[in-house]
């Protein structure tokens, strides 16, 4: 016979629904309705004026899989990943280690550090144009150089990347901080009255126990930088010689979606990059076993 519940555990059970139920409704209206609706809409093609919308099947999916500039635009975005993802990781990490040890002012650092993240995304791009600026930037000033650093198609893409790492850095920053307090300080103790040095407890001690924050870390910046759009629609013109070399799969889908009315199409190009997206975390999480420790 079923115990009955009593009349606390109906109250939390009503307060626990309550509590969820207003971060379910915006998950479902701002998430996963706007997801299903744009997988519906890559099964169509965009009628005129934006309307009567003709059913075409998979007709757009054929398109895209031989439209070379998608092609390039996913190039693009995986050259802007793989420089944005790594770096940006790894140089969080010694940042982290480094404040989380007792330092004075270590407070104003991971302040400091941490600024690129509420800084408005219009404001980075206003700096670093400045800064990339062929003629008066003060990074060509500085080192006597003359490079082109957002015009030239063979570099532009890596020139974003590096304002990429500037910018997710603070983020990377305050979650490896956090991991780190839960590394209790024997460990690191005792392997140092064993003649290790600071590079043997980083690799050591210091990555494995903190893998999965690492990991954590790794999946959201890789999905982050696949998307990655507001950097390089402030930062490339239409008329910048590099623009075909840094369009991104997200700007992509911004053109033909809203710039062009292609709806349809606009709308399986972004599904095509959540495609990649989730090939790439499933592979991710695959991989985690073996180098993951969650104990």
């Amino acid at each position: 016979m079923k115990k009955k519940a009593s009349s606390r555990q109906i109250s939390e059970f009503i307060w626990g629904w309550l509590f969820i139920i207003p971060t379910m409704t915006g998950l479902i209206i701002l998430n996963i309705y706007p997801m299903i609706d744009t997988i519906r809409q890559s099964f169509y093609k965009t009628g005129d004026f934006g309307k009567g919308n003709v059913f075409v099947g998979l007709s757009n999916y054929k398109k895209v899989l031989g439209d070379a500039e998608v092609w390039q635009a996913l190039w693009n975005t995986v050259k802007y990943a793989l420089v944005e993802v790594p770096f940006s990781i790894v140089i969080a990490l010694v940042l982290a280690v480094l404040l989380n040890k007792k330092l004075k002012g270590r407070s104003v650092f991971r302040t400091i550090f941490f600024l690129p993240m509420v800084v408005a995304p219009a404001a980075v791009a206003m700096i670093w144009k400045w800064l990339y600026n062929s003629n008066f930037g003060l990074i060509n000033n500085v080192l006597g150089i003359k490079v082109n650093w957002i015009s030239d198609p063979n570099i532009a893409i890596y020139s974003i990347a590096v304002i990429g790492i500037w910018s997710g850095i603070g983020y990377n920053l305050v979650l490896f901080l956090a991991g780190l307090q839960e590394v209790p300080r024997d460990y690191y103790e005792a392997a140092s009255l064993d003649g290790a040095n600071s590079f043997q407890l980083m690799i050591n001690i210091t990555v494995p126990l903190i893998s999965p924050t690492i990991f954590f870390v790794l999946v959201t910046r890789i999905i982050g930088a696949l998307q990655v759009f507001d950097l390089i629609y402030m930062m490339i013109d239409l008329n910048n010689p590099a623009w075909k070399k840094t369009e991104s799969m997200v700007y992509l889908f911004y053109k033909y979606s809203f710039q062009q009315s292609k709806k349809g199409y606009g709308a399986t190009v972004v599904v095509v990059l959540l495609a990649v997206i989730m090939v790439i975390t499933a592979i991710q999480l695959v991989g985690q076993k073996k180098w993951v420790h969650y104990e």
